[in-house]
Protein backbone atom coordinates (compact mmCIF):
# COMPACT_ATOMS: atom_id res chain seq x y z
CA UNK A 1 0.00 0.00 0.00
CA UNK A 2 1.14 3.52 -0.79
CA UNK A 3 0.51 5.87 2.16
CA UNK A 4 0.42 9.66 1.84
CA UNK A 5 -0.33 12.75 3.86
CA UNK A 6 -2.17 15.40 1.90
CA UNK A 7 -4.20 18.58 1.99
CA UNK A 8 -7.36 19.18 0.00
CA UNK A 9 -6.77 22.95 0.21
CA UNK A 10 -3.91 25.24 1.26
CA UNK A 11 -5.60 26.21 4.54
CA UNK A 12 -6.53 22.67 5.58
CA UNK A 13 -4.53 20.47 7.93
CA UNK A 14 -2.84 17.37 6.46
CA UNK A 15 -4.70 14.06 6.72
CA UNK A 16 -3.69 10.47 6.06
CA UNK A 17 -4.48 8.93 2.71
CA UNK A 18 -3.66 6.03 0.44
CA UNK A 19 -3.06 5.92 -3.30
CA UNK A 20 -4.45 3.73 -6.03
CA UNK A 21 -2.92 4.61 -9.39
CA UNK A 22 -3.25 8.41 -9.56
CA UNK A 23 -6.10 8.77 -7.11
CA UNK A 24 -6.14 9.28 -3.36
CA UNK A 25 -8.51 7.89 -0.76
CA UNK A 26 -8.81 8.98 2.85
CA UNK A 27 -7.24 6.70 5.44
CA UNK A 28 -9.68 6.77 8.35
CA UNK A 29 -7.43 6.23 11.35
CA UNK A 30 -3.66 5.94 11.52
CA UNK A 31 -1.31 3.62 9.63
CA UNK A 32 0.30 2.95 13.01
CA UNK A 33 -2.97 1.63 14.42
CA UNK A 34 -6.33 0.46 13.13
CA UNK A 35 -7.61 2.21 10.01
CA UNK A 36 -10.21 1.96 7.27
CA UNK A 37 -9.54 2.83 3.64
CA UNK A 38 -12.14 4.97 1.93
CA UNK A 39 -12.53 4.74 -1.83
CA UNK A 40 -9.73 6.44 -3.79
CA UNK A 41 -11.62 9.17 -5.64
CA UNK A 42 -9.51 12.33 -5.38
CA UNK A 43 -7.26 12.90 -8.43
CA UNK A 44 -3.64 13.29 -7.39
CA UNK A 45 -3.33 16.66 -9.16
CA UNK A 46 -6.11 18.06 -6.96
CA UNK A 47 -4.29 17.21 -3.73
CA UNK A 48 -1.27 18.82 -2.13
CA UNK A 49 1.11 16.13 -0.91
CA UNK A 50 3.16 16.97 2.18
CA UNK A 51 5.90 15.01 3.94
CA UNK A 52 4.45 11.52 4.46
CA UNK A 53 5.59 11.41 8.08
CA UNK A 54 6.42 13.85 10.87
CA UNK A 55 9.11 11.82 12.64
CA UNK A 56 9.81 11.82 16.33
CA UNK A 57 13.48 11.39 15.50
CA UNK A 58 15.59 10.99 12.38
CA UNK A 59 18.53 8.62 12.69
CA UNK A 60 21.03 8.63 9.84
CA UNK A 61 23.81 6.26 8.77
CA UNK A 62 27.03 7.76 7.46
CA UNK A 63 29.49 6.20 4.98
CA UNK A 64 27.26 3.20 4.24
CA UNK A 65 28.48 3.01 0.62
CA UNK A 66 32.20 2.32 0.20
CA UNK A 67 32.52 4.61 -2.83
CA UNK A 68 31.01 7.53 -0.89
CA UNK A 69 33.48 7.00 1.96
CA UNK A 70 36.29 6.93 -0.59
CA UNK A 71 35.27 10.21 -2.24
CA UNK A 72 35.80 11.88 1.15
CA UNK A 73 39.03 9.97 1.87
CA UNK A 74 37.29 8.36 4.86
CA UNK A 75 37.58 4.82 6.14
CA UNK A 76 34.66 2.43 5.82
CA UNK A 77 33.25 1.97 9.35
CA UNK A 78 33.23 -1.47 10.94
CA UNK A 79 29.90 -0.73 12.65
CA UNK A 80 27.15 1.62 11.44
CA UNK A 81 28.14 5.25 11.89
CA UNK A 82 24.99 6.95 13.17
CA UNK A 83 23.99 10.56 13.77
CA UNK A 84 20.76 12.54 14.20
CA UNK A 85 18.92 15.19 12.25
CA UNK A 86 16.22 17.23 14.04
CA UNK A 87 12.58 16.83 12.94
CA UNK A 88 12.58 20.52 11.98
CA UNK A 89 14.68 19.60 8.92
CA UNK A 90 11.74 17.80 7.29
CA UNK A 91 10.01 19.17 4.22
CA UNK A 92 7.77 17.48 1.67
CA UNK A 93 7.78 17.08 -2.10
CA UNK A 94 7.94 20.34 -4.02
CA UNK A 95 9.00 22.38 -0.99
CA UNK A 96 12.17 24.42 -1.26
CA UNK A 97 15.52 23.45 0.20
CA UNK A 98 16.81 26.71 1.66
CA UNK A 99 20.52 27.49 1.41
CA UNK A 100 21.67 29.00 4.73
CA UNK A 101 23.91 32.07 4.68
CA UNK A 102 26.34 30.35 7.07
CA UNK A 103 27.41 27.85 4.41
CA UNK A 104 29.13 28.14 1.04
CA UNK A 105 28.93 24.43 0.17
CA UNK A 106 25.53 22.76 0.47
CA UNK A 107 25.29 19.29 -1.13
CA UNK A 108 22.67 16.68 -2.00
CA UNK A 109 22.66 13.12 -0.63
CA UNK A 110 20.06 10.73 -2.09
CA UNK A 111 18.98 8.08 0.40
CA UNK A 112 16.51 5.29 1.08
CA UNK A 113 14.52 6.01 4.25
CA UNK A 114 12.93 3.45 6.58
CA UNK A 115 9.76 4.33 8.53
CA UNK A 116 9.33 2.49 11.83
CA UNK A 117 5.89 1.05 12.61
CA UNK A 118 6.09 -0.13 16.20
CA UNK A 119 8.15 0.42 19.32
CA UNK A 120 11.24 -1.72 19.66
CA UNK A 121 14.47 -2.14 21.59
CA UNK A 122 17.11 -4.81 20.95
CA UNK A 123 15.33 -5.86 17.76
CA UNK A 124 16.87 -8.91 16.14
CA UNK A 125 17.67 -8.65 12.40
CA UNK A 126 15.17 -11.39 11.57
CA UNK A 127 12.45 -9.41 13.42
CA UNK A 128 13.05 -6.08 11.70
CA UNK A 129 10.27 -6.48 9.12
CA UNK A 130 7.77 -6.60 12.00
CA UNK A 131 8.88 -3.11 13.02
CA UNK A 132 8.95 -1.44 9.58
CA UNK A 133 5.89 0.34 8.19
CA UNK A 134 7.51 0.99 4.83
CA UNK A 135 10.03 3.00 2.85
CA UNK A 136 10.29 6.44 1.30
CA UNK A 137 12.86 8.66 -0.39
CA UNK A 138 15.04 11.17 1.43
CA UNK A 139 17.66 13.79 0.70
CA UNK A 140 20.16 14.19 3.54
CA UNK A 141 21.07 17.75 2.54
CA UNK A 142 24.41 18.70 4.08
CA UNK A 143 26.36 21.91 4.57
CA UNK A 144 29.63 20.15 3.74
CA UNK A 145 31.96 22.99 4.72
CA UNK A 146 30.36 23.20 8.17
CA UNK A 147 30.38 19.42 8.55
CA UNK A 148 34.13 19.35 7.93
CA UNK A 149 34.76 22.43 10.07
CA UNK A 150 32.93 21.19 13.18
CA UNK A 151 34.02 18.29 15.36
CA UNK A 152 30.54 16.75 14.99
CA UNK A 153 27.85 16.94 12.33
CA UNK A 154 24.83 18.53 14.01
CA UNK A 155 25.16 21.95 12.43
CA UNK A 156 26.08 20.76 8.95
CA UNK A 157 23.15 18.34 8.86
CA UNK A 158 20.60 20.19 10.95
CA UNK A 159 19.40 23.30 9.12
CA UNK A 160 15.68 23.69 8.49
CA UNK A 161 14.63 22.12 5.13
CA UNK A 162 17.67 19.77 5.11
CA UNK A 163 15.59 16.56 5.09
CA UNK A 164 13.13 16.33 2.19
CA UNK A 165 10.99 13.20 2.53
CA UNK A 166 8.35 11.64 0.32
CA UNK A 167 6.25 11.76 -1.64
CA UNK A 168 4.76 8.64 0.02
CA UNK A 169 5.49 5.58 2.13
CA UNK A 170 5.47 2.29 0.24
CA UNK A 171 4.66 -0.69 2.48
CA UNK A 172 5.46 -3.43 -0.06
CA UNK A 173 8.96 -2.40 -1.14
CA UNK A 174 11.97 -4.75 -1.12
CA UNK A 175 15.10 -2.75 -0.15
CA UNK A 176 17.61 -5.48 -1.05
CA UNK A 177 18.45 -4.41 -4.62
CA UNK A 178 16.90 -1.19 -5.91
CA UNK A 179 18.51 1.49 -8.05
CA UNK A 180 18.89 4.85 -6.28
CA UNK A 181 19.71 8.00 -8.26
CA UNK A 182 19.96 11.73 -7.81
CA UNK A 183 19.78 14.29 -10.60
CA UNK A 184 20.23 18.05 -10.50
CA UNK A 185 18.62 20.07 -13.30
CA UNK A 186 18.20 16.86 -15.28
CA UNK A 187 21.85 15.79 -15.00
CA UNK A 188 22.58 12.52 -13.23
CA UNK A 189 24.84 12.98 -10.19
CA UNK A 190 24.42 9.82 -8.10
CA UNK A 191 23.59 6.25 -9.07
CA UNK A 192 24.01 2.97 -7.20
CA UNK A 193 22.04 -0.01 -6.00
CA UNK A 194 20.93 -0.54 -2.43
CA UNK A 195 22.75 -3.89 -2.68
CA UNK A 196 25.95 -1.82 -2.45
CA UNK A 197 25.17 -0.84 1.13
CA UNK A 198 27.81 -1.93 3.60
CA UNK A 199 25.15 -2.51 6.26
CA UNK A 200 21.74 -3.80 5.17
CA UNK A 201 18.40 -2.48 6.42
CA UNK A 202 17.93 -5.32 8.95
CA UNK A 203 21.47 -4.78 10.26
CA UNK A 204 20.95 -1.02 10.54
CA UNK A 205 17.61 -1.20 12.34
CA UNK A 206 18.88 -3.89 14.72
CA UNK A 207 22.03 -1.89 15.49
CA UNK A 208 20.19 1.37 16.15
CA UNK A 209 17.68 -0.40 18.40
CA UNK A 210 20.60 -1.66 20.49
CA UNK A 211 21.41 1.98 21.23
CA UNK A 212 17.98 3.62 21.52
CA UNK A 213 14.33 2.68 21.58
CA UNK A 214 12.70 3.08 18.18
CA UNK A 215 9.19 4.53 18.21
CA UNK A 216 6.37 4.47 15.63
CA UNK A 217 7.04 7.17 13.04
CA UNK A 218 10.80 7.32 13.57
CA UNK A 219 12.72 7.60 10.30
CA UNK A 220 16.08 6.01 9.49
CA UNK A 221 18.19 7.30 6.57
CA UNK A 222 20.36 4.46 5.31
CA UNK A 223 23.28 6.30 3.70
CA UNK A 224 24.09 7.85 0.33
CA UNK A 225 26.01 6.60 -2.72
CA UNK A 226 29.00 8.42 -4.17
CA UNK A 227 28.53 11.46 -6.38
CA UNK A 228 27.35 13.97 -3.80
CA UNK A 229 27.71 17.50 -5.07
CA UNK A 230 26.78 21.14 -4.71
CA UNK A 231 23.36 22.75 -4.81
CA UNK A 232 22.88 26.40 -5.76
CA UNK A 233 19.98 28.79 -5.95
CA UNK A 234 17.58 27.86 -8.75
CA UNK A 235 18.49 24.15 -8.90
CA UNK A 236 15.91 21.36 -9.04
CA UNK A 237 17.07 18.17 -7.30
CA UNK A 238 15.33 14.83 -7.80
CA UNK A 239 15.91 11.68 -5.73
CA UNK A 240 14.55 8.56 -7.41
CA UNK A 241 14.45 4.97 -6.19
CA UNK A 242 13.40 2.08 -8.40
CA UNK A 243 10.02 0.79 -7.26
CA UNK A 244 9.37 3.77 -4.99
CA UNK A 245 9.07 6.84 -7.19
CA UNK A 246 10.68 10.26 -7.26
CA UNK A 247 11.10 13.13 -4.79
CA UNK A 248 11.63 16.57 -6.33
CA UNK A 249 12.58 19.79 -4.55
CA UNK A 250 13.64 23.25 -5.76
CA UNK A 251 16.62 24.99 -4.19
CA UNK A 252 16.50 28.59 -3.03
CA UNK A 253 18.66 30.98 -1.04
CA UNK A 254 17.36 31.58 2.48
CA UNK A 255 17.03 35.37 2.40
CA UNK A 256 15.88 35.61 6.00
CA UNK A 257 19.44 35.50 7.31
CA UNK A 258 20.85 38.05 4.87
Amino acid sequence: MRIVRFKRGPKESPIWGWMADDRIGVLDGSPFDEFRREEARLPLEEAQLVAPIVPGKIICVGRNYAAHAAEHDAEVPDIPLIFLKPPSTVIGPGQAILLPPQSEQVEHEAELAVVISQRGRWIKPEQVTNHVLGFTMANDVTARDLQFRDDQWTRGKGFDTFCPLGPWIETEFDPADALITCSVNGQMKQMASTRDMIFTVPHIVAFISSVMTLEPGDVILTGTPSGVGPLIDGDEVIVEIEGLGALSNPVKTDLRGL
